[in-house]
């Protein structure tokens, strides 16, 4: 399909692309062309209309820059409410989209077809709790979200201040987080101390002093499993605690970590 007849998703879910990963990938398509086609369904019944990208902005605009004149395509009949679930699933599988963009394409979703959390979890093959907490991201202050946003700050962290009442308080712990390098366990703590709670502790009796660098571990570990986890150590053993929701929620996780297992009661883990 020429690149000239096709125009942009105006639904795609993602609005930042990274420019050094855009520089790679215009390096890769020049160099070997386009490996994956898009998918573009007609852009109009008018003639001449062109085509409309579903699937592969990506590719599309790295073909441009790379002066490519063609590029692989399948068309598909695709209607519009299935514009932005198609894009959002595709960037979901290859983990494109950051935080607050996945959260306004969920939001968007939930809008367009009237559903509920669960209704749309299913539709995505997402858990309930993940769609709720993803969607609690955009209660941030703006600043905040800014953050969030270009990776200063992480899900793990955002999660950890999504709580919090008031927008200064949050804005004050952000700007902390940045400044003073804190770890998602000590961003937890300060928004527990925050909102006058006593912040969990994962050090009990004949605790001893967590290695260097668990706490990014345990940060990392709650990004992947969008669920806070917490690390306890001990003399002769200790423990790494993983909290769900409920069997559903499980389930998830236990899909992010066993791929193969079955799930609690042979129920499928996705």
């Amino acid at each position: 399909m020429a690149v000239e007849d096709i125009s942009p998703n105006p639904r795609q879910p993602r609005r930042d692309f990274d420019e050094a990963a855009m520089a790679e990938l215009v390096h890769s398509v020049r160099e070997i062309g386009v490996l994956q086609p898009v998918i573009l369904r007609p852009a109009g019944r008018r003639a001449g209309a062109g085509y409309q990208l579903v699937m592969g902005e990506r590719r599309w605009r790295a073909a441009v820059e790379a002066g490519l004149t063609t590029i692989p395509a399948i068309v598909r009949d695709t209607p519009d409410e299935a514009l932005l679930r198609d894009a959002l699933l595709e960037n979901l599988h290859r983990a494109d989209l950051n935080p607050l963009e996945e959260a306004a394409a969920y939001q968007q979703l939930l809008e367009d077809f009237g559903c509920t959390h669960d209704e749309l979890a299913s539709r995505l093959g997402r858990s309930r709790p993940q769609i709720s907490n993803t969607l609690r991201l955009m209660r941030l202050p703006w600043a905040v979200q800014r953050r969030l946003a270009s990776g200063l700050l992480s899900a793990g962290h955002a999660r950890a201040m999504v709580g919090l009442v008031d927008p200064d308080v949050v804005e004050q712990l952000a700007d902390r987080v940045v400044a003073e390098g804190l770890s998602v366990r000590a961003t937890e703590e300060a928004a527990a101390r925050a909102a006058g709670r006593a912040p969990a502790t994962t050090q009990a009796r004949g605790a001893v002093p967590a290695p260097e660098g668990i706490d990014d571990l345990v940060g990392r570990l709650s990004d992947r499993l969008a669920t806070r986890v917490s690390v306890a150590m001990g003399v002769r053993r200790s423990r790494l605690v993983v909290e769900f929701a409920g069997v559903e929620d499980l389930n998830r996780i236990l899909a992010s970590m066993v791929p193969d297992d079955p799930g609690v009661d042979g129920a499928p883990s996705t």
